[in-house]
C-alpha cells in the first residue's frame, strides 16, 4: 500500500507553497501558548495553457453562447410574429372554414349497399347530413394560423 507524498515533497511548476513563513511576510499575528500557527495550503503560482486546453475552453464558450442566444433569437421572433397582422388564407379549406366530410363526400348521406341490387340511404353520422366540417386546422376561421397558434393546450386532469 502505497502512501500519498507530503506537501514538503510534492514538487510541481503549478504549485507554490511556504512551509514556513518568511520574514519578508509582514504577519504581525501572535497566538498564545497552545495555538498553533495556520497552515500554509498550496497556491496556484502559473497556469500553462496548452492547445487543447485553449479549444476546450473555447468550445465551451461558444455552446454557452449558442444555447443562451437560440432561445432568445425564437422569443424575439414570436414577439415580432405576434405583432404583425395575419391574413394568409388556411390551406386545407382555402379560406372557406369549412372542410368537406370525407364519410359521405359531402353529400350528406351515406349509401349502403345491402345485397344483389338493395341500397340504404341513411344520413351521415359524422356531419349529421350537412356535408361539411368546420375545419380543424382554423377552427372555422378561414386563417391559416400560425405554428405556435395551432397548439393545443389541454389539461389532462
Amino acid at each position: 500500500m502505497t502512501v500519498a507524498p507530503s506537501l514538503s515533497r510534492l514538487h510541481s511548476p503549478f504549485l507554490y507553497c511556504p512551509l514556513k513563513p518568511t520574514p519578508s511576510t509582514s504577519l504581525s499575528v501572535t497566538f498564545s501558548g497552545n495555538q498553533r500557527s495556520p497552515p500554509s495550503y498550496p497556491r496556484i503560482r502559473a497556469i500553462d495553457l496548452d492547445q487543447n486546453t485553449v479549444v476546450a475552453l473555447s468550445v465551451g464558450l461558444v455552446s454557452v453562447a449558442i444555447g443562451i442566444g437560440i432561445p432568445v433569437f425564437y422569443e424575439t421572433q414570436i414577439d415580432n410574429a405576434a405583432k404583425r397582422e395575419n391574413t394568409q388564407p388556411c390551406f386545407p379549406c382555402s379560406g372557406s372554414g369549412a372542410q368537406r366530410c370525407r364519410f359521405c363526400m359531402g353529400t350528406g348521406n351515406v349509401t349502403v349497399e345491402l345485397g344483389g341490387d338493395d341500397k340504404e340511404v341513411s344520413r351521415c353520422i359524422n356531419c349529421d347530413g350537412v356535408g361539411t366540417l368546420t375545419c380543424t386546422t382554423c377552427q372555422g376561421s378561414g386563417i391559416q394560423p400560425r405554428y405556435l397558434d395551432r397548439r393545443e393546450f389541454k389539461d389532462d386532469d
